[in-house]
């Protein structure tokens, strides 16, 4: 039963996890003034790798505080 509950709380924690990534790409969307998505799909490797940056900060600020 405590590994069920185990499971559970990492898949809640997962997907809590994936939410607030995704709020966080579309903070740095909405803050930055170029259209992001337009620059990915033109194939600006600039801007995908500040995205990627960004993205892995706000992940590691998740994991810290999902892990206290």
């Amino acid at each position: 039963m405590n590994r069920l509950i185990d499971a559970v709380t990492i898949l809640g924690f997962g997907i809590l996890g994936i939410i607030i990534m995704a709020l966080g790409y579309k903070i740095f969307d909405w803050i930055i003034p170029a259209d992001v998505n337009k620059e990915l799909e033109k194939g600006n490797l600039s801007v995908a790798i500040v995205i990627g940056a960004a993205l892995l900060g706000v992940a590691y600020i998740i994991g810290q505080v999902l892990s206290s």
